[in-house]
């Protein structure tokens, strides 16, 4: 099985001195994602977290939303032509009764490290209905003081960042600020997808009162991550697109994007952050 991190040689230039030195690496390897035998998706991650990653992967777009329709994960076999098991692929089984969406080829998905939606034939067809409408009530209330501390937190529990500094990073907090789950990978949406795919199997979806963390921006595609999870409140440190804002103002899903210390901006859901009473709102 392939390895979180690696070792390579580099040159290092640091104020005119050159050395040769070994450098650690974040790993990056394809995983095959296949539905009851079929291919569906091929996504390139950091290994580990796999199963996580295919149940959540499986669960953003609409294909699942509860543990129950999963009868098993494994990986398979014999990937290659030699007979050798590269654990890169996975095959996902789902539970006897449950619908089998019909994959063609023009649903049939390549996932880089930094686009989880590249081969989408439009975006209607990422708009797809959750099976967890965002449903907190009450809603949840949160301070933009408990907010502020969230990044830091997160960045406590990055292991293997501090060994690369080259992997995203996604994290659940409860609503009084609990980091409860903390996932990394090369690429931000499977950081999520592990998540909510470990939560699928701890049968905890849907995630009502939780705020979700990311390390980069906040994309389109996190939102709709976060929509289909039935999280409330999605908050990042860097910019949200437009689309991302859009998609949060239509299913209701509080968006916190700049998140650094104290500074912040709210682009949508404002009413479950506690912005009080004197906030300019102009």
């Amino acid at each position: 099985m392939g390895r979180v991190t690696e070792r390579r040689r580099i040159i290092r230039i640091r104020d005119g001195a050159v050395s040769a030195r070994p450098d650690t690496l974040v790993a990056e390897e394809p995983l095959e994602i296949r539905l009851n035998g079929k291919p569906l998706a091929i996504t390139m991650r950091t290994p580990g977290d796999d199963f996580a990653l295919a149940a959540g992967f499986l669960v953003s777009e609409g294909v699942i939303g509860d543990g129950s329709e999963v009868q098993q994960i494994v990986y398979c076999a014999g990937a290659t032509a030699d007979g050798v098991n590269t654990y890169n692929v996975v095959d996902v089984r789902l539970a006897p009764g449950v619908a089998v969406p019909d994959i063609t080829l023009e649903r049939n998905v390549y996932t880089t490290s930094s686009c989880g939606l590249c081969g989408k034939a439009s975006l209607d067809a990422v708009r797809t209905t959750t099976r967890h409408p965002i449903a907190d009530t009450p809603p949840v209330r949160v301070e933009p003081a408990l907010l502020a501390v969230l990044p830091d937190r997160l960045r406590a529990a990055q292991r293997v960042f501090d060994r690369t500094g080259g992997l995203h990073a996604a994290a659940l907090f409860s609503e009084t600020g609990e980091l409860l789950d903390v996932r990394e990978d090369v690429g931000r949406h499977n950081a999520v997808d592990k998540l909510v795919g470990r939560a699928l199997t701890d049968d905890r979806l849907p995630l009502s009162r939780m705020i979700l963390l990311v390390s980069g921006r906040a994309s389109f595609e996190l939102a709709q991550k976060a929509v289909m999870a039935g999280i409330p409140v999605l908050a990042s440190v860097s910019a949200p697109s437009s689309l991302a804002v859009d998609l949060a103002a239509e299913t209701g899903l509080t968006l916190v994007g700049f998140l650094r210390g104290p500074s912040m901006n709210v682009y949508a859901g404002e009413e479950r952050i506690a912005l009080g009473a004197t906030a300019d709102r102009g």
